[in-house]
């Protein structure tokens, strides 16, 4: 669907000096569906990526694939840009020390920071993560304003992402900042799949075991529109949530479940089951050894992690699409790209640890 007439819901006044743009991690379900909506809009794009062969779209005139490490000196390749998407992030839940994520979420960060001022860009920015900031619950919802608190201070990826916004608003003299905080996407291009993989937790199963926390789910192609509209009309050193439906786990399966026309039976998972596992992961990584299971990363699926998105609605003007048509999409693109398909662990263990996906 394309939301970026006049009558669309995501529809905002574009500001049009802004029409040469440099996105990173372009091959993922984010960048996928960013550079679309850029396309879409008239943008000439350069698109930082590891392999050209990734990229999931087709070919277009206006969008250039290039082949960077962004830790080298890239600067050749930001000649007349005049904004940085900057969304490449190491996301993977299992590495062993803090080190790992600030190599990619905070390093490369500051040296693509450096060679954006050197080089005069107008704009960067910069995708986080909505777990840098408090969340709420079923009585109130987390905002931008909102401190990161536990379990999400103890968590290296959310703590580096963290890092990398202080250094960007500390630093953004000669460049606009501006910050977005995605929550939890569900949509089409989901190739690897990565957040896609919560899809295959309940597709075709007769048992669905499921946290008893919440979180909030947007449509991944709301959260490009919002990225867009960011682009053009972010305010400098601002942060937006990008944020939709605030969903238990056990909703967010019924309505896979509805979408996809079965019912299996729902068995909720006990939260102490989930922090002794949490205690075993962390005896696992003070030997080395590489896990997704962590106290923090089990505890973060036994509270409700809600946001609101009332900032990206009044300022940004996007109107959010709901979850079921996010899942019905993302299951349809599954359905037409059955090589991407990766079944989920049958074991209930092996199901309950790879929840950390979800983060």
């Amino acid at each position: 669907m394309d939301q970026t007439s006049v009558d669309d819901p995501g529809y905002k006044k574009r500001d049009r000096s802004m029409k040469k743009v440099c996105v990173t991690g372009a091959t993922g379900l984010l960048g996928t569906n960013v550079i679309l909506k850029l396309l879409q809009n008239g943008y000439s794009v350069i698109a930082l990526v590891r392999k050209k062969s990734s990229w999931l779209g087709e070919e277009n005139e206006n969008l250039k694939l290039v082949e960077a490490d962004l830790s080298s000196d890239i600067s050749a390749h930001l000649i007349h840009i005049d904004c940085i998407i900057h969304i490449a992030a190491e996301t993977r839940q299992n590495l062993i020390s803090y080190d790992e994520y600030k190599k990619v979420n905070y390093e490369a960060v500051v040296n693509l920071f450096t060679h954006a001022e050197l080089m005069g860009i107008k704009k960067f920015l910069f995708v986080s993560t909505a777990n840098t900031l408090g969340f709420g619950n079923t009585a109130f919802w987390g905002t931008e304003k909102a401190p990161q608190i536990y379990p999400f201070i103890h968590s290296f990826y959310a703590r580096s992402k963290l890092a990398a916004e202080d250094y960007l608003l500390k630093n953004r003299k000669n460049v606009e900042v501006v910050i977005v905080n995605p929550t939890f996407m569900i949509g089409a291009y989901d190739s690897k799949p990565s957040s896609g993989k919560i899809i295959f937790w309940a597709w075709k199963k007769k048992l669905v075991f499921y946290p008893k926390g919440g979180k909030n789910f947007v449509h991944a192609e709301d959260a490009a529109i919002g990225i867009l509209n960011a682009v053009e009309n972010g305010k400098n050193g601002e942060k937006y949530l990008l944020a939709n439906e605030n969903l238990s786990y056990k909703e967010f399966f019924t309505k896979v479940n509805w979408v996809t026309h079965q019912n299996p039976v729902m068995i909720a998972i006990p939260d102490m089951v989930l922090s002794f596992l949490g205690l075993i992961g962390d005896g696992l990584r003070k030997l080395s050894i590489k896990t997704d299971l962590s106290s923090s990363n089990m505890k973060a699926l036994q509270i409700n992690n809600y946001y609101s998105n009332q900032k990206s609605v009044e300022e940004l003007g996007i109107q959010y699409q709901p979850i079921d048509k996010a899942i019905e999409e993302a299951v349809q693109y599954f359905i037409k790209n059955p090589v991407i398909k990766k079944p989920a662990p049958k074991s209930w263990f092996y199901q309950i640890s790879n929840y950390l996906f979800m983060y």
